[in-house]
């Protein structure tokens, strides 16, 4: 049986999977439970918060930071909450924004099941999925005081930007492996609007001014967190952010944000970023013919194709058929696999351009970082697309599907530096693997191209770039290989969140990854202040060397692999937009 990645079980399981959101407690109850556990008053928007005590950890759960995004704000930029609103239980788990489980035009009958199941007002309800999901949730060592000045860590989840939610991620094995290394923290999980109602596309968006909302839902949690965590006895001016994946490009984006203006009252959101499995994703406009064609589908989808004002009209639908026509278009688990149809893109204002052409032109915050892959990132985006045995047919799948103004020529160039025939299989993802796991025949370099091309090798260009930028700001880069040996999968995208969240299993790669990250959160190096019990890991300007991490061992590792590949990518990266 397959071990899934968190995202791929949301897939399978979400109709029934996530925790019901918390009934509504009388004003008395709440007051009397005041007394009896942790509570926490809060400047902006006024609040007296209850959180839960559990396992050495204060949790307060699905803080509201934003209005409701229904209505005339969904699909717009989140609107500041403001008013007092009194005394808020916080004890149970944050809501999940509606997600876009499958496409409700699939053509698989397991994937076009579970979307008709998982779109169900009932499940909806029952799930605690609801348009109302814009909120905070904080986490700290138990009886943290408000002067404790802890440094802050704030997750953005993953999820292709078409799934997930903050309370998916439980950070309490985290916070107490932080306390007992001595680096405790305080840990802040947002919710964001994922799929059309954070990321839609289109024309109509764009004059609308209304693109990536998904992003300001964070940028806008980042300043919840500089008014609020001291109370919390968190440090506003020690936040790091930390995303995986999709939560990872988040990362570079709130980096890039309004080219790089990451203040808030005069002073930085953020002192630090670590990337799990993602960077910088070269993307074309948001009114762009792919970014229009998706607007287009949930138009037609929900019924508003012959309406004067198309946005307007799908702000009206309810919300069933809103989030039948969003989830139309094709998804991540599916033929298309990493051409997203939902994701950040360049608006003008936002993000001004392609991050690629702000990163190089250093219109963006220059924070030290950490970015790291695991090793096998294209194995699992791979399966989806078993036809694909030629080079002439996955070349034609890359210019149709992911970039079309690369020629068919151009691609199978950069197909030929994976190798043909047998050392294309040899050499292909999962690495180290020789002849094994091609599954059917060109499943091996194809996980290895769409790998490198969205996360391994442009992990690597952007570091090269920003160690040119900005000289003297340090980054520092991994590769997990904590599941080598795993048959087909290999250490696959994802398969470090056990791990670093909950530290299943408890062995070096969970000790070192764990350490490693909290020592970054302390002082912003990830080698701490004296000895740590683990390998000095140098600088990626100190030699371009990254540390590997083994589930028994780490190594260091020279960041030259795939070279050929690495320097097509480099030469071509204008006409590789998603």
């Amino acid at each position: 049986m397959v071990w899934l990645t968190p995202a791929v079980s949301l897939l399978l399981l979400s109709a029934v999977g996530v925790s019901a959101a918390p009934a509504p407690t009388p004003t008395a109850d709440l007051d009397d439970r005041a007394a009896k556990t942790a509570t926490v008053v809060i400047p902006s928007p006024g609040a007296t918060v209850l959180g839960n005590v559990m396992n050495k950890v204060e949790s307060f759960g699905g803080i509201p930071y934003a209005h409701p995004p229904v209505g005339q704000l969904r699909m717009r930029p989140p609107k500041r909450l403001t008013e007092p609103i009194g005394t808020f239980d916080g004890t149970g788990p944050a809501g999940a924004c509606p997600q876009f489980v499958s496409s409700t035009e699939s053509k698989s009958f397991l994937f076009d099941l579970l979307g008709d199941i998982a779109n169900l007002p009932f499940v909806q309800e029952v799930t605690g999925q609801s348009e109302d999901c814009l909120s905070i949730t904080v986490a700290r060592p138990e009886g943290t005081k408000a002067d404790a000045k802890l440094p802050v860590l704030y997750w953005i989840f993953g999820g292709g930007f078409e799934l997930g939610w903050s309370s998916m991620y439980d950070g309490t094995s985290l916070i107490n492996y932080g306390v007992k290394i001595g680096k405790p923290f305080v840990f802040v999980a947002v919710n964001y609007r994922v799929g059309g109602y954070g990321f839609m596309p289109g024309k109509e968006i764009q004059a609308d001014g209304a693109g990536n909302a998904g992003l300001l839902d964070q940028r806008m949690g980042l300043e919840w967190v500089a008014d609020n965590i001291a109370a919390f006895g968190g440090d506003p001016d020690k936040v790091t952010i930390w995303g995986e994946s999709a939560g990872a490009i988040s990362v570079f984006a709130q980096m890039a944000l309004f080219d790089g203006n990451h203040t808030y009252n005069g002073k930085p959101l953020f002192r630090g970023a670590m990337m799990s499995s993602g960077t910088v994703i070269p993307t074309k406009p948001l009114d762009s013919a792919k970014g229009q064609a998706v607007y287009d589908q949930v138009v037609k989808t929900g019924g508003c194709s012959g309406a004067a004002d198309t946005l307007n009209c799908l702000r009206n639908l309810s919300p069933e058929a809103f989030l039948n026509a969003a989830n139309s278009v094709p998804h991540l688990l599916s033929f298309s696999s990493l051409a997203l149809s939902y994701l950040p893109r360049p608006d003008g204002r936002t993000l001004t351009a392609s991050p690629d052409e702000l990163i190089l032109s250093g219109k963006y915050a220059a924070v030290p970082m950490i970015i790291g892959d695991q090793e096998d990132e294209g194995t699992l985006f791979a399966l989806f697309q078993s036809e694909l045995t030629t080079t002439d047919k996955l070349a034609k799948y890359l210019h149709d599907y992911l970039f079309e103004d690369a020629t068919t020529t151009q691609l199978k160039d950069l197909i030929n530096t994976y190798g043909n025939g047998l050392s294309a299989v040899v050499e292909g993802s999962p690495y180290r693997s020789g002849i094994f796991n091609e599954i059917f025949p060109g499943f091996k370099r194809r996980a290895a191209i769409l790998g490198d091309l969205v996360f391994t090798l442009s992990r690597r260009l952007t570091l090269a770039v920003t160690s040119s930028v900005n000289r003297d700001v340090p980054s520092w880069s991994f590769l997990m290989s904590q599941n080598e040996g795993m048959p087909i999968l290999g250490t696959f995208h994802g398969g470090d969140i056990l791990q670093v969240f909950y530290g299943i299993k408890d062995n070096y790669a969970a000790k070192s990854i764990r350490s490693y990250f909290l020592n970054f959160v302390h002082d912003l190096d990830p080698n701490g202040k004296g000895d740590t019990g683990f390998a000095k890991w140098p600088r990626w300007s100190e030699g371009h060397k990254m540390v590997q991490i083994f589930a028994k061992r780490g190594a260091l590792l020279d960041d030259n692999f795939r070279q050929d590949s690495y320097e097509w990518l480099a030469k071509n990266l204008g006409i590789l937009r998603f």
